[in-house]
């Protein structure tokens, strides 16, 4: 299986709401790293770190597929809404 079917194949649940704590994560990172405004450098460097973290588990998250053998298939796809 390559990379692109991969990603085109069903998510499980669980790891469709870590997909969306780690958008949130990123976003929120994103944000306060380019904030206008001036920030402590521990705030920044939290947010680097966030974003980092958000990043990451959302590419692990999406590339994590329903198995063919899976008893819980039928649920994963199902709940595979957009």
């Amino acid at each position: 299986m390559n990379l692109v079917e991969r990603y085109k194949k069903p998510t499980p649940k669980f790891f469709k709401v870590l997909r969306n704590i780690g958008i949130a994560l990123a976003t929120a990172g994103g944000v306060v790293i380019a904030a206008p405004v001036s920030m402590p450098a521990l705030i920044v460097t939290i947010a680097t770190y966030m974003t980092v973290a958000g990043t990451v588990a959302t590419a692990v998250s999406q590339a994590v597929v329903v198995d063919g053998n899976s008893k819980h298939k039928k649920d994963a796809i199902s709940n595979d809404g957009p």
